[in-house]
C-alpha cells in the first residue's frame, strides 16, 4: 500500500468534520500569527502609539461587552455607538440595493437608453464621496439624513452598473425560449432575466458593502456627530485614548469581515438554489 494510499484512507476516515477543523485552522492560522507577533513585536517597542492585542481586546470588552447576560453582554455604549452607526449603514445600503437594482435592470434591457446614460453614470461614480459632502451638508444638514445620503451616494453605483451589465448580458437563446413560450414581461424579468443577472448583483453588492462601512465612518468623523463609531473615533482621537482608537479600528476590520463572510454565505446559497432548479 502506497504512502498515498494510506493519506487518502486518512482523510476518509476524518470524514467530513476533520476536513472542516482542517480547513477553519487553515484559514485561522495565518490571524493566529500574526496577532502573536503583532503582541510579541508591541511589547517589545513599548510604544504607546502602537498598544498590545490583549490591552485592545480588554478595552472593547471594557467598551462594549461589559453589560448582563439578558443584553448578550452588550454594554450601554455599545447600544450608543454601535447601533447607530450599522443602522445608518444598512438604511444606507438597503436603499442602494432598491435603487440600484430596480434603474439596473431597466437600463440593462434598454440598449438605447444605457448608452444614453453610461456617460453620466461613469462620470457620477468616479466622483469621490467624500468631496460631495459638502453638498449633502447643505441638502440635507448635518446629521442621519446627510450621513445614509453619503452612504447611498457611494454605494448606488457598483450596483447599479453591475446590475445593468448582468441584465445585458442574458442568454438571447433563454430569451427566444422565453418569448417562445409566451412568457409575460414579469416572468421573463422573474424566471430568466434576474437569475442570469444573480452574479453580476452580488459582484456589486459586496463592493456596495465595504464603500457603504467607509462612508458610515467618515460620515460620523464630522463636527456635530453626536453618537456612532466615528464619534467615538474622533472623541478618542482628542483625548490621546490610543486604545479606544485602536479597538475602534479593529472592531471595524471585525464587522467588514463578518458582513462579507455573510454576503459570501448568502450568495453561494441563493446561487446554488437558482442553478439547481435550472438544471431540474
Amino acid at each position: 500500500m502506497t504512502a498515498a494510499t494510506l493519506g487518502a484512507g486518512t482523510a476518509r476516515r476524518g470524514g467530513p468534520a476533520g476536513r472542516a477543523a482542517r480547513g477553519l485552522l487553515h484559514r485561522l492560522l495565518p490571524l493566529v500569527l500574526l496577532i502573536a507577533g503583532w503582541e510579541a513585536a508591541t511589547r517589545a517597542s513599548d510604544s504607546p502609539f502602537f498598544p498590545p492585542p490583549s490591552q485592545i481586546v480588554r478595552r472593547m470588552r471594557d467598551m462594549w461587552l461589559s453589560g448582563p447576560a439578558n443584553h448578550l453582554y452588550f454594554s450601554a455604549e455599545a447600544g450608543d455607538s454601535i447601533m447607530p452607526s450599522l443602522g445608518r449603514m444598512f438604511l444606507g445600503l438597503a436603499l442602494s440595493v432598491v435603487v440600484g437594482v430596480l434603474l439596473g435592470l431597466a437600463l440593462g434591457r434598454s440598449e438605447q437608453a444605457l448608452a444614453y446614460l453610461e456617460p453620466l453614470l461613469q462620470f457620477c461614480r468616479v466622483i469621490p464621496p467624500p468631496t460631495l459632502v459638502p453638498v449633502f451638508i447643505v441638502l440635507f444638514d448635518l446629521g442621519t439624513q446627510m450621513q445614509v445620503a453619503s452612504i447611498i451616494f457611494s454605494a448606488i453605483w457598483p450596483i447599479l452598473l453591475n446590475t445593468a451589465d448582468g441584465a445585458r448580458s442574458v442568454d438571447p437563446v433563454q430569451m427566444a425560449t422565453a418569448q417562445a413560450f409566451r412568457l409575460s414581461a414579469v416572468q421573463r424579468l422573474r424566471f430568466v432575466i434576474i437569475p442570469s443577472a444573480l452574479p453580476k448583483i452580488f459582484a456589486g453588492l459586496r463592493l456596495a458593502l465595504s464603500l457603504a462601512l467607509i462612508l458610515m465612518v467618515f460620515s460620523e468623523l464630522l463636527p456635530g456627530t453626536s453618537d456612532g463609531l466615528g464619534f467615538e473615533l474622533t472623541n478618542a482621537q482628542s483625548q490621546s485614548d490610543l486604545p479606544t482608537i485602536w479597538s475602534v479600528i479593529v472592531l471595524l476590520g471585525i464587522l467588514g469581515y463578518l458582513f462579507n463572510t455573510i454576503l459570501l454565505a448568502v450568495e453561494r446559497r441563493i446561487l446554488a438554489k437558482h442553478r439547481a432548479g435550472a438544471k431540474g
